[in-house]
């Protein structure tokens, strides 16, 4: 009986030592679970946020595309305006052009009569 009693008593404490040696890498697989849902948890803040940032920043780039777009049409309008306007001017300069041809016949034709009236008046003075 004593005999089986040591023999039992081997058995339970290399079972308790199993037991503690089972316990103890439990706590450490415990730990590292621990760890990885922390980890896990930091990982899944970092993708919201950089969800949340991309989604600011596709915001802003929608924003800066309706602006862009804005300007362009602005910029197309204030194109056409400055064209009609380069019309106006041609065409205004192109009649000061005419205009001023005509002056200059109108004052070739005015110096002719005056020297024809001045001609007419010496020869009525002579006369």
């Amino acid at each position: 009986l004593q005999k089986e009693l040591l023999k039992s008593k081997q058995e339970a404490r290399n079972l308790q030592g199993i037991k503690d040696a089972l316990q103890q890498r439990l706590i450490q697989q415990d730990a590292s679970v621990l760890q990885l849902k922390q980890e896990l948890l930091r990982a899944n803040m970092d993708k919201e946020e950089l969800q949340n940032q991309n989604a600011d920043l596709q915001r802003k780039v929608e924003e800066r595309n309706r602006l862009l777009a804005e300007y362009k049409k602005e910029l197309c309008q204030k194109d056409r305006h400055l064209q009609q306007h380069q019309s106006k001017l041609d065409e205004m300069l192109r009649q000061l052009s005419e205009a001023s041809y005509q002056q200059v016949d109108l004052e070739r034709e005015l110096e002719h009569r005056e020297a024809l009236l001045a001609h007419c008046m010496k020869k009525e003075a002579e006369e």
